[in-house]
C-alpha cells in the first residue's frame, strides 16, 4: 500500500535530496470571533486601529464584522508562521478597547441571526462585491453558519524541489504540468487521509445551545447543566453536521471533480454558471438592496466548502478558477483544522511539525483518481470521526472494508516515520519525529485528544462550555497582554494598518464604473 511511498523516499535519500525540500513554504490563516468582556459577540465595528480590513494583508476580517482573520506571510517553516502569527495578535489585543478573541472554533453566545453584522468592506466596487457575496451566504445558509472560526494551513512544496521531482517519477510532461498533476494528487490524499485531522485536531466537541438557534439538538447530542450540547465522543462538531457545510449544494448534485486542474475549474465553473431555481426565488438586486451576488449554484468559487483546496495567487480581479488554469496550483489550502482552545496562539508547534509531515505524506504517497463509492466513503468518515470519532471501536471505510479507525490511524502514523525522518534530515533537527510519536499517543489512547480534554475540563472546573471558551480566552488575553513586540515589528505592523487605510481610501476616490456593469465584466474575465 505504501510501496510507491517508500521507494520515493529511498529514491531521496540516496540522492542526498532532503535539502531541497527545506525551502517548502508554510502560510497561516487564523478566524477569530472579537467578543465582549462578558462573552457576547461584538457588535463594534472593524477597529480603525487594525486598519482596512480591504486592504490589510495581515489583519482581515471573514464573514462577520467581528470575525477576524489574522494572516501569516509564507514562511520557510512552519515555527515562523506561528511566531508571525503570534505576533500579530499581540498586536492586535494591545490595539483592542476591552474584547477578547474568542479562543474556541465554535461561536459564543448569540442571540439570534441579528447579532451578526456583515463584514463591510467600503464603497469600492470590490468591497461591494465582498460584502454582497456574505450577504448572499446569510440569504442561502443562514449566517450562524458562517462565524465558525478555524485556522488555514497553506503549504507549498519547495521550488528546488519539482525539477528532481519531476526526475525522480521520470516524467516527460512540463514542469506546470507535472506539478499541477502532483499537487492534485495531495490534495486527493488529504481528502482521503482527511479523517485524522478532526481526530488528531478537533477540539469542538461541545457548543453553546443558543447556537442551534432554537433547533433541538440532534439525536446524539447529550445536554450538560441545560445550556451545553456536547456529543460524547464527538472530535470536532465545526466538521460535522451542524458545521459549515454546503448541503444545499450538496442536494444539486455539485462535487468538485480533483482528477485533474482541468476537472476541478471545469466542475466549478459549472457551478458559478448554472441558476439554481430556489436562488431565484431570493432575488438578485431587490429595490436597491442587493441580496446576493447572482441566483447561480455558487456565487463564487469561494462558496463551495471543502477541506482542502488548491490555490493560486490572485492578481487583481482575477476569479480563483482562471488563475488555476492560467498559472496552476501554487499551493495547497487544509481547512479542517479546529483553533487548539488549550494554546494561545489557537496551535502549537507540534502540531505544526506534524500537518508538514501530513502534507509531504500526501504528497509522496501513491494517489489513485476518487471515483463516486471513495467521494461518498470519504465523506462519512469524515463525518463519523467529527461526531463519534473517540468512540471505542469505531470503524472506518477504507475502499469498501470497514477497518477501526485506531488500526488505520496507527498504521498511517508509521507509515509517515519516514516521512518524518526525511524532514529531520532536512532541517537537521529531531522535531518532526517528536511530532509524530505525539500524535501517535493520541491514537493510543483517544483520552488524550483535545477533544477528550475539553469536555472533561468542561465537567470538571466548568458550568458550560460558554464558561470555558470564555475563561480560555481570558486567559490568552492575559498571554498576549503580557508579551512585547521588538519596535520594529511594531512599527512594520502599525505602518501596514496606516498604509492599509490610505490604500482603501485612495481607491474608493478613484472613479467607479457602474456596479452591474463590474459584476458582469468580473464574471466574464474582463478586469
Amino acid at each position: 500500500m505504501y510501496t510507491l511511498l517508500n521507494q520515493r523516499i529511498r529514491y531521496i535519500e540516496d540522492n542526498n535530496a532532503q535539502r531541497l525540500l527545506k525551502k517548502s513554504l508554510t502560510g497561516l490563516e487564523k478566524e477569530s470571533l472579537r467578543v465582549t468582556d462578558d462573552g457576547r459577540i461584538s457588535q463594534s465595528p472593524h477597529p480603525k486601529a487594525l486598519g482596512s480590513a480591504l486592504k490589510n494583508d495581515w489583519i482581515t476580517t471573514d464573514y462577520s464584522e467581528s470575525l477576524l482573520e489574522l494572516i501569516t506571510p509564507p514562511c520557510d517553516q512552519a515555527y515562523k508562521s506561528l511566531d508571525f502569527l503570534q505576533d500579530v495578535e499581540t498586536f492586535v489585543y494591545k490595539k483592542l478597547d476591552n474584547e477578547l478573541l474568542w479562543t474556541s472554533s465554535m461561536p459564543c453566545i448569540i442571540n439570534g441571526e441579528s447579532d451578526i453584522q456583515i463584514a463591510d468592506y467600503g464603497t469600492s466596487n470590490g468591497g461591494k462585491m465582498k460584502s454582497i457575496y456574505r450577504n448572499g451566504l446569510a440569504w442561502r445558509y443562514g449566517k450562524m453558519m458562517q462565524v465558525i472560526a478555524g485556522i488555514h494551513f497553506n503549504h507549498s512544496v519547495a521550488e528546488d524541489f519539482w525539477p528532481f521531482f519531476k526526475q525522480m517519477d521520470d516524467d516527460s510532461r512540463t514542469p506546470i504540468e507535472f506539478s499541477n498533476d502532483r499537487y492534485m494528487g495531495m490534495t486527493r490524499n488529504i481528502q482521503r487521509y482527511g479523517w485524522i485531522i478532526p481526530y488528531l485536531f478537533g477540539s469542538s466537541p461541545a457548543i453553546c445551545k443558543s447556537f442551534l438557534g432554537g433547533r433541538e439538538p440532534t439525536e446524539t447530542m447529550e445536554t450538560y447543566n441545560g445550556n451545553t450540547c456536547y456529543e460524547p465522543w464527538g472530535t470536532s462538531l465545526r466538521m460535522g453536521d451542524i458545521g459549515y457545510t454546503n448541503r444545499k449544494s450538496s442536494k444539486v448534485g455539485i462535487k468538485a471533480d480533483y482528477t485533474s486542474v482541468k476537472t476541478y475549474t471545469d466542475s466549478l465553473r459549472e457551478a458559478i454558471e448554472t441558476s439554481y431555481a430556489p436562488y431565484e426565488e431570493i432575488g438578485v438586486k431587490v429595490g436597491d438592496e442587493y441580496r446576493q451576488l447572482n441566483t447561480n449554484i455558487l456565487q463564487i468559487e469561494n462558496e463551495y466548502y471543502s477541506t482542502v483546496r488548491p490555490k493560486q495567487i490572485l492578481r487583481g480581479f482575477e476569479k480563483p478558477i482562471d488563475s488555476l488554469l492560467n498559472r496552476g496550483v501554487k499551493y495547497v489550502e487544509l481547512r479542517s483544522v479546529d483553533i487548539n482552545v488549550f494554546h494561545p496562539a489557537g496551535i502549537s508547534h507540534l502540531q505544526l511539525f506534524y500537518l508538514e509531515i501530513f502534507m509531504l505524506f500526501c504528497l509522496l504517497q501513491d494517489s489513485p483518481v476518487i471515483d463516486d463509492e471513495e467521494r461518498s466513503a470519504i465523506d462519512r468518515n469524515q463525518s463519523t470521526v467529527a461526531h463519534r470519532g473517540r468512540k471505542p471501536g469505531l470503524e472506518l471505510n477504507r475502499l469498501g472494508e470497514m477497518v477501526s479507525l485506531k488500526s488505520w490511524g496507527l498504521e498511517l502514523m508509521e507509515a509517515m516515520l519516514p516521512v518524518a525522518k526525511l524532514l529531520d534530515q532536512a532541517h537537521s533537527n529531531t522535531c518532526y519525529q517528536k511530532a509524530l510519536q505525539a500524535q501517535t499517543e493520541l491514537f493510543e489512547n483517544s483520552e488524550l485528544t483535545p477533544s477528550a480534554q475539553v469536555l472533561s475540563t468542561i465537567m470538571s472546573e466548568h458550568d458550560s462550555y460558554y464558561s470555558f471558551a470564555r475563561h480560555q480566552s481570558q486567559q490568552h488575553r492575559d498571554y498576549f497582554m503580557q508579551r512585547d513586540l521588538n519596535q520594529a515589528t511594531w512599527d512594520s505592523m502599525e505602518a501596514k494598518a496606516k498604509d492599509s487605510l490610505a490604500a482603501q481610501a485612495a481607491l474608493e476616490a478613484e472613479p467607479q464604473i457602474d456596479f452591474d456593469l463590474f459584476l458582469k465584466k468580473y464574471f466574464a474575465g474582463e478586469l
